[in-house]
């Protein structure tokens, strides 16, 4: 789902890219930009997209072994492998989870903002406080997309099974005892990098909502 997702998102992007930078070009033929802000604005936008290329193509690789055993008269295992672990294993998901809930949240404080109650007040009050461009959109929106990377990864990702599956074909990680702690440190090393991966798409949506601001 997240990839078919990604690929109408990567799409809508491509389609609209002409027009882009169409507009971009007729700002500084106009003299309504300079050609050094319009240098680099591109300069942002090549940095940004090479980041999030080399991101979404970094992953840890927990190194395992395979445990020799003879059958017959041959020996088998003894060699290395490794498991590759995403570091932004939810992808854009948590991106259009935490939009979508902004979206509802935002409806459901505009219908109950109406009137001239004290509910109403505080309906409007806090409407206001998520507004764009506020602190309180931006913590919120912010919040929302590191809950929903560990969510969809919790989801996406079972420790104890791939623990499981290691133990039954033989293989273990260095130092680490097959099974149940096999589990505990491959969750983890997941926690850790869904920290990192929540950071990273939590800075790339905020730079694009700033940017789009």
């Amino acid at each position: 789902i997240g990839n078919g997702i990604s690929l109408i998102i990567f799409a809508g992007i491509v389609v609209g890219l002409p027009s882009a930078i169409a507009s971009l070009f007729a700002s500084v033929s106009s003299g309504q930009m300079l050609p050094f802000v319009a240098l680099l604005i591109c300069v942002i936008v090549a940095l940004v997209t090479g980041f999030v290329v080399f991101v979404e193509r970094g992953q840890r690789r927990v190194l395992v072994n395979y445990a020799k055993r003879q059958v017959g008269n041959k020996l088998y295992g003894g060699q290395s492998s490794h498991v590759p672990l995403k570091l932004n294993m939810s992808g854009v998901m948590p991106a259009i989870f935490a939009s979508s809930l902004m979206m509802f949240l935002n409806a459901i404080l505009q219908f109950f903002s109406t009137g001239d109650s004290v509910f109403s007040d505080i309906m409007r009050n806090i409407s206001a406080a998520l507004a764009q461009g506020q602190l309180g959109n931006i913590l919120f929106f912010a919040t929302m997309i590191i809950f929903f990377c560990y969510f969809y990864t919790a989801l996406a990702f079972n420790p104890k099974e791939m623990a499981e599956n290691l133990k039954k074909s033989g293989a273990f990680v260095p130092g680490i005892r097959p099974g149940q702690q096999t589990g505990a440190y491959l969750e983890r090393v997941m926690m850790r990098l869904t920290l990192a991966g929540a950071i990273y798409i939590t800075l790339i949506c905020l730079l694009l909502d700033f940017m789009a601001t």
